[in-house]
């Protein structure tokens, strides 16, 4: 007689209470501080995230199925003040009025769920928010923005930039604005298997949509995040593949529909910024990325140009680790920051690096002089029990270096303690190593969140101040900082 398998360890005590309980919305200034807050940091840190995991008698499955709710950190010489609010989306707002759930999300499904236009998901809002165009915007999954007020985090409301996009154009979560033009660029991808598409969107300083490009896709390809350079836009194309026929004829959830296929091949597609035509689709293995690091243009030996990509690489997608919740990523794989080098006028790769020896690890960030130019330094949250079946979390927030080959240095949580949200830098305009990391602190054991600040450039010391909330947050997704001023 077989013997069954062992059963998965727990290395992420009291994870189930991070998604059980309803947060309160609320606003106030921070008075316990711990440790001492620089007065040179100026500005505001939001984060965005999903924060609600049940309605009525549907309780979700997966990570990317709650409501969004959005997070700020105002820092005054030294003054903190917190502020949350529930995202007002179209999803939001009707089953606030019906009392129940209605929406079929990311990965749950019940009886009679609807979809918008019966073929896209009502959007959670979940994702990320960033200012574009003076305006503060909450991202979700493939679905348009909502405008919230910046101080206040009121709900404003959806964002058609100009009515010339409407509620089923495809656009991600991860806009990218050029802090030298002012323009802000985007992506969505339309899953038609007769005609898959991205389409690569370009809006000026104000908000006006300067183009939209309709580029061909050989397979209807599931794609989160892009790059972006001075003169380039990029996107890694993974072989996990959207059914979407069966999507909207079969009831089924989004995740149910998406198929890992290795054997079809990653690529890079890279545009031109000027117009969005398509310079190369470079052939690059058969790994899966989440999220681009950065990339930026250099002179080739020969004097010709060249793009440099940095992605963090995995082995097999993410999303199936994000369901059963609580019990989130039993098994899952490594990650690895991977740097390619394409040389444009042959569309190859002529050179390629990878950073070993790290976890599975996400929410890849840089210092805010580093975008779109050569830099060194990224941070990222990383996962301590990678490779020890069972749940687990972040519990890592690792720097890394080029330059050093990999780990320049890590700080670890206590066990049960998790760390949440992507760790955004924010650095004094004055002087750009004088730099912080702002990022979530979770302890459910004891019911209680904090945010955290580390120097940026010496993140092993440990945080150099705490920021503990009034009553406990779920871990976020992605953040941003916005300068005062």
């Amino acid at each position: 007689m077989t013997a069954a398998p062992p059963a998965a360890a727990d290395h992420a005590p009291f994870l189930e209470r991070l998604f059980s309980r309803l947060p309160e919305e609320r606003s106030y200034p921070i008075a316990a501080s711990e440790g001492e807050v620089p007065r040179w940091l100026a500005g505001t840190y939001y984060v965005n995230g999903p924060a609600r995991f049940a309605r009525g008698e549907v309780a979700y499955r997966h990570w990317l199925d709650g409501d969004g709710m959005v997070c700020a950190l105002a820092f005054e010489d030294g003054r903190v003040r917190f502020a949350n609010r529930f995202v007002r989306s179209r999803k939001w707002t009707d089953e606030e009025a019906a009392g129940r759930a209605l929406y079929r999300t990311f990965g749950t499904t019940f009886p009679g769920d609807r979809l918008v236009r019966d073929l896209a998901l009502a959007s959670p809002v979940n994702v990320s928010v960033y200012p574009v165009a003076g305006k503060l915007l909450a991202f979700g999954e493939q679905g348009l923005p909502w405008e919230l007020d910046p101080a206040t985090l009121a709900t404003v409301g959806e964002h058609t930039f100009g009515g010339r996009l409407n509620a089923i154009s495809p656009f991600s979560a991860h806009p990218h604005v050029d802090r030298a033009t002012g323009e802000t660029f985007n992506f969505g991808v339309s899953f038609a298997a007769s005609r898959p598409l991205v389409h690569l969107y370009r809006f000026d300083p104000e908000g006006g949509l300067l183009y939209r490009r309709r580029l061909d896709l050989d397979l209807p390809r599931s794609v989160h995040d892009f790059g972006l350079s001075a003169r380039h836009a990029v996107l890694y194309l993974s072989p996990y593949l959207l059914d979407m026929e069966a999507f909207v004829a079969g009831g089924r959830t989004v995740l149910d529909c998406l198929a890992w296929r290795p054997e079809r091949g990653s690529r890079l597609l890279v545009a031109r910024r000027d117009d969005g035509e398509k310079v190369a689709e470079v052939e690059i293995g058969d790994r899966y990325c989440l999220h681009l690091i950065n990339a930026f243009e250099e002179e080739g030996d020969g004097g010709g140009e060249r793009l440099v990509v940095d992605v963090v690489e995995l082995e097999e997608p993410v999303y199936p680790d994000y369901l059963g919740l609580p019990d989130l990523f039993v098994d899952v794989a490594p990650g690895q920051p991977v740097r390619r080098v394409i040389d444009l006028a042959t569309g190859e790769v002529v050179e390629e690096r990878r950073l070993d020896g790290l976890r599975a690890c996400d929410f890849p960030s840089l210092h805010p002089a580093s975008p779109q130019h050569p830099y060194d330094d990224f941070w990222l949250l990383a996962i301590g029990a990678t490779g020890r079946r069972g749940r687990k979390f972040f519990d890592e927030l690792v720097h890394l270096r080029w330059s050093a080959g990999g780990v320049a240095g890590a700080w670890r949580t206590p066990r049960g303690v998790y760390l949440g949200g992507e760790p955004v830098v924010a650095a004094d305009a004055g002087d750009p190593r004088r730099a912080v990391v702002i990022v979530q602190e979770l302890d459910p054991e004891h019911d209680r969140a904090a945010f955290l600040l580390f120097d940026a450039f010496d993140v092993e010391r440990g945080p150099i101040a705490r920021l503990p909330l009034e009553e406990p947050i779920p871990p976020l997704f992605h953040a941003c900082w916005a300068p005062a001023g």
